[in-house]
């Protein structure tokens, strides 16, 4: 049964919204909370959030970002009538940005698209247990070596030879990127023809850098737009990244 949330503080405006989400979800479980640190103070998990920005005590940008601390499955979904945050919205893996004034309709599309995520969230956590069961061998010095998927963070390629960069430590072996990229899959990105990078360990990234977990990757501007779509999608699937994420501006 799915769990939604409503975090605002004006009474009459999260009547409104459940009295909304009542008629599309009759069976779905509510939940009213009047200001952020009533949110983070309960044990309750959400499936779906609909969060205000603008509250008294800790807003809901702050909210957000102690909330993906714990929890990076929720689906957030922010309610404001402020439109400058949409950039950091991106940045706690928000699902969308309604802005206040909305029509019915758009609320409704807003809704059943997050049902939808809701739903594909159920199969994918069930698809992320075994994607983080995955490994390659790679074969160096002759001696082969099991390297989980989940555990690398970015891979570069010079002179010929591949230099992974994992959790555990880094492994460097003659071959192709191109060959590594198809064995590793969608959760990677080649940003640049020397770089290879997972998005579940990028930090911050510009249009000719990546900052990752640990060590720094290049960005090719052409590759840029692509990139943050990819990486903005990833992030919404898996309901935010695992840690909170920040573009750093460069002049181009």
């Amino acid at each position: 049964m799915m769990r939604i949330a409503i975090c605002d503080d004006e009474t009459e405006v999260r009547a409104f919204l459940g009295s909304k989400i009542k008629k599309l979800y009759p069976e779905a479980l509510l939940f009213f909370y009047q200001s952020g640190e009533e949110l983070l103070c309960t044990e309750e998990s959400f499936d779906i959030l609909l969060l205000d920005i603008q509250m008294e005590g800790k807003n809901g940008m702050e909210t957000a970002r102690e909330l993906r601390r714990r929890n990076r499955h929720t689906i957030l979904i922010f309610i404001t009538a402020l439109q400058e945050y949409v950039f950091q919205a991106f940045d706690v893996g928000a699902f969308h940005y309604l802005v206040k004034p909305f029509t019915d309709e758009k609320f409704e599309t807003v809704l059943k698209a997050a049902g939808e995520q809701y739903r594909n969230l159920s199969d994918g956590k069930r698809k992320e247990a075994e994607q983080e069961e995955r490994y390659i061998i790679i074969k160096t010095g002759g001696v082969h070596t099991r390297i989980l998927i989940d555990d690398i963070i970015y891979a570069e390629v010079f002179n010929r030879k591949v230099m992974i960069h994992s959790i555990h430590g880094d492994i460097e072996y003659y071959g192709k990127l191109s060959d590594l990229e198809k064995q590793l899959g969608e959760n990677f990105f080649r940003s640049h023809r020397a770089n290879l990078v997972h998005f579940k360990y990028v930090e911050r990234y510009n249009v000719s850098e990546i900052w990752m977990e640990k060590g720094t990757a290049l960005m090719a501007k052409q590759n840029y737009g692509e990139f943050v779509k990819r990486f903005l999608h990833y992030n919404s699937v898996k309901g935010g990244s695992r840690r909170e994420t920040s573009f750093t501006p460069k002049d181009i």
